[in-house]
C-alpha cells in the first residue's frame, strides 16, 4: 500500500480530462445505479453532452453532480478544481491564491475564491471529533497570537486557541480575546469531561479543574520550565501544540504573508486537515474526492 502523498503524475493519469472528473463526482455521490426520483425505476444515468449533468436512461430526468459542492455555480473547469485540491494536499505549508492564478491562468479573484471554498471543504471533511476523555490521550491546550503589528501598547493580533491530543487530532478556534470567558467554552465543547489537560500557566487556563473537572497540570514557561516529569512518570508539557503553532506560522508567513482575522479560521482548518491526516498522507486527496455531501435530488 502506498504511504506517501499524491504526486502530479498520479493525478494526471487518474484525471486526464473534464469528463473523467465529472464522472468520478457522479459515481462518488450517487453510485453506478440508483432509483430515479422521477420515474422511480432503478437506472443508470448517462452523461449529457455539453452539460455538467447525467440523465436517467428511462425518462431522461437530469442530475447535476456538482450541486451542493464547492464546484456549484462555477464556470471554472472541474479538472482545475481537482488540481487545486491536489495542490493543497501535496503541499506542507499551503497554496497561495497567486500561485493558483499562475498555475491555471485564471484571475486572482477566481483563484482566491477557489482556495477559500476548498479550505472550507477541508474543514467539513475533517470535522471536530472530541478529544481526550477517560482512557484517552493527554490533551494539550495553548493560545497563539497571529498577525497584527508587534508594537508596544498595541493588541491587534488575532488570538487563536489550539487543542491537540498527543498522537491524535488537533482542533483550533479563533477567540475574541485571551480571557477565560473566551477560552473555556471551546475547551468544554471539544475536550471530553475527565480528560487530562496540560497547559501553560496563563490566567485563562487556571480554573479548568475547579469549574469543569479536568485533570489539569501546567508548566511555568516564565520560569523556563518546559517539561516536568510527574511522580507517575507523566510528562507535563505543551510541546505538541506549540510545534503545531510553529507549523501554522511558518505556513502563513512563508506562503500567505498575512491573513486577515476575518478569514483566519478557514486557513486554520486547512492546517488542521493536513495535521490530522499526517500519518496517512496518501489519503488526503482521496478523502476530499470521496466526502462530497450526499444531497437529495429534488423532482422538478
Amino acid at each position: 500500500m502506498a504511504t506517501k502523498g499524491p504526486n502530479i503524475r498520479e493525478f494526471q493519469k487518474r484525471f486526464p480530462d473534464e469528463d473523467t472528473c465529472l464522472t468520478h463526482l457522479m459515481r462518488t455521490r450517487y453510485g453506478e445505479r440508483f432509483a430515479c426520483l422521477n420515474c422511480q425505476k432503478e437506472a443508470t444515468f448517462y452523461r449529457v453532452k455539453g452539460r455538467r449533468c447525467f440523465e436517467c436512461e428511462h425518462c431522461g430526468f437530469q442530475v447535476y453532480p456538482t450541486a451542493g459542492t464547492p464546484f456549484e455555480k462555477t464556470r471554472t473547469p472541474l479538472r482545475d478544481w481537482f488540481f487545486v485540491m491536489f495542490l493543497f494536499c501535496a503541499s506542507r505549508n499551503g497554496v497561495a491564491a497567486k500561485e493558483v492564478e499562475r498555475q491555471l491562468g485564471v484571475t486572482y479573484k477566481t483563484a482566491w475564491r477557489m482556495c477559500f471554498l476548498i479550505r472550507g471543504y477541508m474543514g467539513y471533511v475533517d470535522g471536530d471529533t472530541p478529544l481526550g476523555g477517560p482512557g484517552g490521550g493527554i490533551v494539550e491546550a495553548d493560545k497563539a497570537f497571529i498577525g497584527g503589528k508587534d508594537e508596544r501598547g498595541e493588541d491587534d493580533k488575532a488570538v487563536v486557541l489550539g487543542m491537540v491530543e498527543r498522537g491524535g487530532d488537533v482542533i483550533t478556534r479563533t477567540v475574541m480575546d485571551r480571557s477565560a470567558r473566551s477560552v473555556h467554552p471551546h475547551i468544554v465543547k471539544h475536550v471530553k469531561p475527565g480528560s487530562f489537560v496540560h497547559t501553560d500557566e496563563a490566567a485563562a487556563f487556571r480554573s479548568l479543574t475547579e469549574r469543569h473537572g479536568y485533570n489539569h497540570a501546567t508548566v511555568d514557561h516564565s520560569a523556563e520550565e518546559y517539561v516536568r516529569i510527574e511522580d507517575d512518570g507523566t510528562a507535563v508539557h505543551t510541546n505538541t501544540i506549540e510545534a503545531f503553532w510553529s507549523q501554522v506560522k511558518r505556513g502563513i508567513n512563508g506562503t500567505y504573508i498575512s491573513v486577515s482575522k476575518k478569514y483566519l479560521q478557514t486557513y486554520l482548518r486547512e492546517f488542521e486537515y493536513r495535521h490530522n491526516l499526517r500519518h496517512a498522507p496518501y489519503l488526503m486527496f482521496d478523502c476530499l474526492l470521496a466526502a462530497f455531501p450526499q444531497v437529495r435530488v429534488e423532482k422538478p
